[in-house]
């Protein structure tokens, strides 16, 4: 299994050369094609009491808006990424969100960047990270803020025996069998036998793919460690983890582990669901 087709976010109103510069990297490792993806909305005219407030000259001077940024953003990723690997640029006046996901049909990985400013934004300006983990079908990796190489010595894998761990395993194969370390960790106060064979049996599946990987079992601390901290901690280049959450009226609803390493922008993250 490699990585043949890589779909890489552009967040209209982030800084997009760092992220590029790191897709670059890794499109050019697996000998990858690249697609440049960008997309905003413009919102819908303000009901006001008694009808409907048109604003068209204000909804024209939006879309032209951002056309134009999207023609910077195809520019500078093409100037980053044209002569370095095979590229396509998407750019769309449309729900980012929608069309991002619509997008990964295309792809075997999705790359991002952190949300802009560090957490969800306007929702027609900006992706919703948590929905499309959980909707688009594919691995996504969100790149730590501001990192321009992907390194990938030290991997921690997050472990709990579900669906949506393994199918990160699975995912992330290629990036592991890049790795020169891999930690399998599960933080459990009360281990079991049935944990450690839980264990086991991963590190023994990640060594049929030449993988060479160890288990730990972490206590929690009285901080409440999680995935995340014990990244940190070890220096881990990248964390692979389950994406645990459900919808609940429209809004996607994370476990607090997951929760955890979406909103820290220092890491780089793969999570599947």
């Amino acid at each position: 299994m490699s990585y043949k087709s890589i779909v890489l976010n552009l967040d209209i109103d982030g800084v997009a050369a760092p992220v590029i510069k790191l897709a670059v990297d890794l499109a050019r490792r697996f000998d990858a094609r690249l697609i440049g993806l960008s997309a905003a909305d413009v919102p819908p005219p303000v009901v006001m009491e008694g009808g409907v407030a048109f604003e068209g000259e204000s909804l024209m001077r939006q879309r032209k808006n951002i056309e134009r940024r999207l023609e910077s953003l195809r520019a500078e990723f093409e100037g980053l990424a044209g002569a370095a690997v095979d590229t396509e640029w998407r750019g769309a006046v449309g729900n980012p969100t929608r069309l991002l996901i619509g997008a990964s049909r295309v792809g075997d990985l999705i790359v991002t960047a952190p949300p802009y400013g560090g957490s969800p934004g306007n929702a027609h300006r900006s992706t919703d990270i948590g929905n499309v983990i959980l909707q688009a079908g594919r691995p996504v990796l969100v790149a730590s803020a501001n990192e321009e190489n992907f390194r990938i010595d030290k991997v921690l894998v997050g472990w709990k025996d579900t669906r949506e761990a393994k199918r990160a395993l699975t995912d992330a194969m290629p990036l592991l069998q890049l790795a020169q370390e891999v930690r399998v960790v599960t933080i459990d106060n009360d281990a079991t036998d049935e944990t450690w064979n839980s264990l086991d049996d991963v590190v023994a599946s990640l060594s049929f793919h030449g993988v060479k990987a160890k288990a730990e079992v972490l206590p929690e601390n009285s901080d409440g460690r999680t995935i995340a901290d014990v990244a940190e901690a070890m220096h881990a280049d990248l964390v692979i983890s389950g994406a645990y959450g459900h919808s609940r009226f429209r809004e996607w609803i994370f476990g607090g582990a997951t929760r955890s390493l979406l909103q820290n922008d220092r890491l780089n993250r793969i999570m599947s669901n």
